[in-house]
């Protein structure tokens, strides 16, 4: 019998806001929400932003006044609005209209005597070029003498044509909220994601490293370009050019593995399973794949999958830019006659568009196989019965799209169909797009989804591009996707693309449902996470909502053990909610365990069956099931 990799928690952090409890989510399709709804989001993101905050029993605004909850949106809903979701690159970041740059000039002397000037001894360039006549005036100082030219850089600035970005909501600090020491911004948004992730699930995070053995606990995760932040690779690859020294940190807090690493080392404690690989835009579905493959295997019955990309950084988005990758002021500009441009609609998914808009987040899913949900009463969010991955064959481009997509997408959709029934993938199913808002992307994809809606006689296929609102996050942003998927089963409200005026007329919508506003559904039983990223780095993930997924339960379960799990869920439901009020509030206690709880080797009992480790309950078993009895002695 296979295990069925339970969803029991996400959490997480991107332009929308927090992912627990479905805050990104609202915040998108905030004009949707009842009013109790509404108002739990405009509390959250204003604590979130630093705009109020819980003090003494009391919301309190940043000047110190007194306000209630009921109040925040009159007071601070637009405020709130203009710092989420894609907006104009604020300062924190760079200055978008006046990037900072070195420019080269070239200074020729006037007349024989050449250049001239007074600078520090130990200012000198090594070696000293031969045509420079060098004068010690003192111990310190010299006079030099450049008998024909000198090349210089200077400091100087340049109006940057990216100026729209995916951020953080405005506000929010990580780094405030525990002992960061240094760290990169995209290690701070880890700790955060992975803590949100934790609580989120309502259970005691001792008990559920205890009701397995310490191998059975795997974390999955990776960043594609690292850590790009100064602390990060970004300082390692500036330091010496700016004049600056190389950290002893920079290099290994730049590394895409650090994600998983912080994850281990200061958050769950975990000594099992550990692993990251990338996969350009859909690295979250690679790793989730790698930990939904290990839960199906029963190797990992507890599973972080989390990705994290936090690279709004000048170099990173001129790379991207000069791929003509961006969307730019220009072509903005062309799309919409005007000299004014919107930065609020700079990604456009599926409709006219010109390039991706880059943004910045940390993604972080629980996963338990079901048979570990029921005992320990986890919340069921849905469940991930797997993820399909495959390549494009010979390229010309490596960034051109390719046939692998066609692969996973209707592995996927045939998966779904066997499992859940024509009717559920007809009638009750949605696609997360890739939806990059380049417009290569918008005939590529959507004939993907045209030619798969057709073979299995799919119409009116609702379509849903997270892009639009948070933009591309690299790494994580099919973690993105996989959010708002879990957002839709919850609230049954389908996030339209706002961003566009109309579909584009080269976006093939014969068999799909896309719409520029968002609307209500019915429940849906399936969602499609789909990914499309450079290179041939292909991945589609079948998700059931939890109300599916407890139909599929009921059929593996008795009614003795789903009434004993019910029991035990309603404990773990007073926990969330307590977890969301507190959240709500500001007060997220950060899982930070800094040197706390270190294993001391010494304690360690090794035998030839087990190795017991000081901490844990159980024991580590080392005979485990021979795949290879056919080959033993």
């Amino acid at each position: 019998m296979t295990a069925l990799p339970i969803i029991v928690g996400m959490g997480g952090i991107n332009a929308a806001g927090r992912t627990s409890f479905h805050q990104g989510y609202r915040r998108i399709v905030i004009d949707k929400l009842d009013q109790q709804a509404r108002l739990e989001t405009f509390l959250g993101l204003a604590t979130l932003m630093n705009l109020v905050r819980f003090e003494d029993g009391r919301l309190v605004t940043h000047t110190g006044d007194e306000i209630s909850a009921e109040q925040v949106e009159a007071q601070f809903g637009e405020q709130i609005k203009a710092g989420t979701l894609i907006r104009k690159i604020e300062k924190e970041h760079f200055d978008c209209d006046a990037t900072h740059w070195q420019q080269k000039l070239t200074i020729n002397a006037n007349d024989e005597a050449g250049l001239k000037f007074t600078c520090r001894k130990r200012d000198l360039p090594n070696p000293v070029p031969a045509s420079w006549q060098v004068e010690e005036l003192d111990a310190k100082t010299v006079n030099v003498v450049v008998p024909d030219s000198l090349e210089v850089k200077h400091e100087s600035y340049r109006d940057n044509p990216i100026k729209a970005a995916g951020q953080l909501p405005s506000g929010f600090d990580p780094a405030s909220l525990y002992n960061s020491r240094y760290q990169p911004r995209g290690l701070q948004a880890t700790i955060f994601a992975a803590t949100d992730a934790i609580r989120s699930t309502g259970l005691d995070w001792d008990t559920v490293m205890n009701s397995v053995e310490p191998d059975k606990i795997g974390t999955y995760s990776a960043s594609v370009a690292g850590q790009m932040q100064q602390e990060g690779f970004g300082g390692l690859i500036r330091s010496r050019q700016q004049g600056d020294r190389v950290s002893t940190k920079q290099l290994a807090l730049g590394l895409n593995t650090m994600s998983t690493d912080f994850i281990n080392a200061y958050v769950t404690g975990s000594v099992g399973t550990t692993f990251t690989t990338s996969g350009a835009c859909a690295t979250f579905l690679y790793n989730l794949r790698a930990a939904v493959n290990d839960i199906q295997a029963g190797r990992t019955r507890v599973a972080i999958v989390a990705s994290v990309e936090c690279a709004l950084t000048p170099e990173v988005i001129e790379g991207f830019g000069n791929m003509s990758a961006l969307a730019n002021e220009e072509g903005l500009r062309k799309l919409d006659n005007t000299e004014n441009v919107d930065y609020r609609r700079t990604s456009r998914p599926f409709g006219d568009n010109c390039g991706f808009t880059i943004g910045e987040g940390a993604q972080v899913a629980i996963l338990m196989d079901d048979a570990l949900a029921l005992e320990l009463g986890a919340e069921v969010m849905g469940s991930v019965v797997d993820v399909f991955v495959n390549a494009d064959g010979i390229k010309k481009s490596i960034t051109a799209p390719g046939p692998g997509n066609y692969i996973t997408m209707a592995k996927s959709v045939a998966l779904a169909e066997q499992i859940a029934g024509t009717d559920a993938i007809r009638e009750r199913s949605f696609i997360l797009a890739h939806g990059s808002s380049t417009p290569q992307n918008r005939v590529t994809e959507s004939l993907i989804y045209h030619k798969v809606a057709e073979a299995f006689s799919i119409n009116g296929w609702k379509v849903v591009a997270p892009k639009a609102y948070v933009g591309h996050t690299i790494a994580p942003a099919s973690g993105d996707q996989l959010a708002l998927a879990l957002g839709v089963f919850s609230h049954n409200i389908m996030p339209g693309i706002t961003t566009i005026d109309k579909v584009a007329d080269d976006v093939h919508v014969e068999h799909l449902d896309i719409r520029n506003e968002h609307y209500e559904c019915a429940p849906m039983d399936v969602a499609f996470i789909n990914s499309k990223g450079f290179g041939g780095n292909n991945a589609t993930a079948t998700v059931f909502s939890p109300n599916f997924t407890n139909k599929l339960l009921a059929k593996r379960y008795s009614e003795a053990q789903l009434n004993s799990y019910q029991a035990k869920l309603e404990q773990t439901k007073l926990a969330q909610a307590d977890y969301q009020q507190a959240a709500d509030n500001g007060q997220y206690e950060l899982i930070y365990r800094f040197g706390n709880g270190m294993i001391d080797e010494n304690e360690l009992v090794l035998s030839q069956d087990s190795l017991s480790l000081p901490g844990f309950d159980k024991a580590v078993l080392l005979s485990t099931n021979n795949q290879y009895g056919d080959l033993s002695e």
